[in-house]
C-alpha cells in the first residue's frame, strides 16, 4: 500500500525532524512541507516521491545507528536477589547500573549511586548486603520499541542512565549513555 500525504507528518515526527530539516534534505520549501501535512495543497508526484525517499533514508540511517547501540544481552537481576549478589553481577560485568526484573518483567533498576546512598545513610553493610534488590531499587528504566528513532533514545538518555529495548512486549536489549557516546 502506498503512503498517504498524512504519513509525511507522522514519519517526520517519529524521526524527530523539523519541517525545515526535511524540506532542506528534500530540496523543497518548508512551506510546501507544511501545506502537504495540513492537506491544503496537492503537489507533483516527483516532489512527494522525493520527500518520501528522504524520509526512508533517514529511517534507514536511524535504524542502522540504533542497531549499533543495542546490547542484545541484558544483564539483570531478580527483585528477590540479595544486594550482595546484585553487586557481584555488576562488578563481574563492569556495569554501574542493572535492571531489576520480576520474572521477565522489568520492575526497577539499581545503580551504584543507590547502593552508595544506603551506605552513606549509615545503614549496616551486612544488613544492606542481605536486603532484597526490591528494597532499594529505583524506578524501572524506560522501554522503547526496537525501531525507536535515535532522537527519542538520546532524549531519554538525558534523564535516565539506560533504556530497555522491547520487541512485542519482550525485552531484547539495552542501550546506555556510554553506548550513545561510543557513536561519536
Amino acid at each position: 500500500m502506498f503512503p498517504t500525504l498524512k504519513d509525511i507528518a507522522k514519519r517526520r515526527r517519529q524521526l524527530g525532524l523539523k519541517q525545515s530539516e526535511l524540506a532542506k534534505a528534500a530540496g523543497v520549501s518548508q512551506s510546501l512541507i507544511a501545506k502537504l501535512e495540513a492537506g491544503t495543497i496537492e503537489s507533483s508526484y516527483t516532489k512527494v516521491k522525493t520527500i518520501f525517499d528522504v524520509l526512508e533514508r533517514f529511517e534507514f540511517k536511524t535504524k542502522v545507528q540504533t542497531e549499533k547501540l543495542v546490547h542484545k544481552e541484558v544483564i539483570s537481576a531478580q527483585k528477590n536477589q540479595p544486594i550482595s549478589e546484585v553487586v557481584k553481577i555488576m562488578e563481574e560485568n563492569g556495569i554501574s547500573q542493572i535492571p531489576i526484573f520480576d520474572g521477565k518483567q522489568p520492575v526497577g533498576c539499581i545503580s551504584e549511586k543507590a547502593i552508595l546512598h544506603q551506605i552513606l545513610a549509615g545503614q549496616d553493610l551486612e544488613e544492606i548486603s542481605k536486603q532484597h534488590a526490591e528494597i532499594i531499587m529505583e524506578e524501572a528504566l524506560p522501554q522503547i520499541n526496537e525501531d525507536a528513532p535515535l532522537s527519542l533514545i538520546s532524549s531519554l538518555l538525558q534523564s535516565y542512565s539506560a533504556v530497555l529495548v522491547a520487541k512485542k512486549g519482550e525485552i531484547i536489549g539495552i542501550i546506555t549513555k556510554a553506548d550513545l557516546l561510543r557513536m561519536l
